[in-house]
């Protein structure tokens, strides 16, 4: 009588596992993204077990006619996933086996330990990709914005309390300094995911004559110059998940660096502020108060960001206590990497859309600037010029602040004979420190706001950008 047909691994087992523990063990819900992935890892393997003797060159033909066929139902969203066949892998074998014979073969010097670790570092690189393109976005939106105003003035603010002025243009390149950074671990993160763990089997290799070199050149696992790179210990390639938590810690400190934006570009927004006007189009009303005017982009961006820093945590905690080398917990690494990615990178357009659509306001911008009191440090500058010790000058302005405040007077309107009491020192032309141009000018040391310096770095900026 014949037996009941078993799981691929299902040779040692007289029953199969029960309805719920395939529904709690299956996988394929979430990871058949990796499916394209996993085909084009079939494919170098299948290439590579002909070069090798294991497949005639017929087998091989028809086994990849069936992952290319395989591949574009999937890619058209015709492929029948089923449950049952727990993964993505094995969906798509059994689905090539039982069209192509031959591919009962195609697993031969392979586990799903090594083929699912090939999948994510391929998933991995076109993810960093996909995330380095629309950065590259974003910083394109804020250098265009940073060229438009670069001739307003603002608050800078410590504490959210105002401290010197700078432009909108340096602030704006601030965030691109930061995003650049992102940029580069993006990068980093892609060339870390770049070595070929194909061939590793289970945790031991195989005693068959593969070619994993082979392998690792058909899959674009090379160096700079062309030359493969193969993971060099079998065990630590198939337990491996740094270079998946690395992307999510890239993903979290990229949507940390969006978070502190949106925050900026709130308050621009308030009332209170009034610097900036978000576009309609990534903001909303309210269902009660039809006056309301929301910055929900950049509110959603602040909440997101928590959502991407719990990805990095769960593969951080996943991971902690692990023996080498594969664990079944591993199969739960792929959601929040997949979850980190999507945020990330619909964060980063919407952020893209937002600074490209928004308009500053010249006159409230004008008005916070003209405030004198953004120019007390280069009131003591100008004390220290003329011999006093920082400290003391230090001392020296606060005093005429508070004599300021006393007379409810500007900074630069306390009269003469109240401002030498408060020092000395302030006698003749102490009071062309405060005109705005001038000290904006006096700024044009190495990554200062001075007028010089920042059309030098949008330049630079917009020569990295193309």
């Amino acid at each position: 009588m014949a037996k009941k047909k078993q799981v691929t691994w299902g040779g040692r087992f007289s029953t199969g596992p029960g309805a719920l523990m395939r529904r709690f063990s299956e996988s394929v819900s979430f990871d058949r993204r990796l499916a394209p992935f996993d085909i084009q890892g079939s494919v170098a393997h299948a290439t590579m077990l002909a070069k090798v003797g294991i497949l005639s060159r017929r087998e091989r033909d028809q086994i990849l006619a069936g992952l290319a066929r395989l591949g574009r139902e999937v890619a058209a969203g015709k492929f029948r996933w089923k449950e049952e066949l727990e993964d993505v892998h094995m969906n798509l074998e059994q689905a090539l086996t039982a069209r192509v014979p031959a591919a009962a073969k195609l697993h031969t010097a392979r586990s799903r330990n090594d083929q699912v670790a090939t999948d994510m570092r391929l998933y991995l690189k076109a993810a960093c990709a996909e995330v380095d393109a629309a950065l590259a976005g974003l910083l394109r939106a804020l250098v265009r914005q940073a060229a438009r105003q670069a001739d307003i003035l603002i608050p800078g603010y410590t504490h959210l309390q105002r401290a010197q002025p700078v432009s909108v243009a340096h602030h704006l390149l601030a965030y691109c300094e930061m995003l650049g950074r992102d940029r580069a671990r993006f990068a980093a993160v892609a060339d870390a995911a770049n070595w070929c763990p194909l061939g590793s089997g289970a945790i031991a290799g195989t005693t068959l004559p593969i070619d994993r070199e082979l392998t690792a050149r058909l899959l674009g696992f090379v160096d700079a110059k062309g030359r493969p790179r193969v993971t060099p210990n079998s065990m630590d390639a198939v337990a491996d998940r740094d270079a998946a938590t690395e992307f999510a810690f890239a993903a979290a400190l990229c949507a940390t660096h969006l978070s502190r934006m949106a925050e900026d570009l709130i308050l621009w927004s308030t009332a209170e502020f009034g610097f900036a006007r978000m576009p309609d189009a990534f903001s909303t009303g309210s269902s009660l108060m039809p006056q309301k005017r929301n910055p929900d982009s950049l509110e959603l961006l602040r909440g997101k960001a928590a959502r991407t820093q719990a990805s990095l945590t769960h593969l951080l905690v996943l991971a902690k206590g692990l023996p080498l080398t594969y664990n079944r917990d591993l199969q739960d690494d792929k959601p929040p990497v997949f979850d980190a990615h999507d945020q990330i990178l619909l964060g980063l357009q919407v952020m893209a859309g937002t600074v490209a659509g928004m308009t500053l306001d010249r006159r409230r911008c004008a008005a916070a600037v003209a405030d004198p009191a953004l120019l007390a440090t280069d009131l003591a500058d100008w004390l220290v010029r003329r011999g006093m010790p920082f400290r003391h000058a230090h001392h020296a302005v606060g005093r005429l602040v508070a004599v300021a405040e006393r007379l409810g007077a500007p900074l630069d309107r306390v009269p003469d004979a109240a401002a030498r009491d408060a020092d000395p020192a302030f006698r003749g032309d102490w009071r062309k420190v405060f005109d705005l141009g001038r000290a904006l000018r006096a700024r044009e040391n190495t990554g200062m706001p001075g007028p010089r310096q920042v059309a030098a770095q949008l330049r630079r900026w917009q020569r990295a950008l193309g």
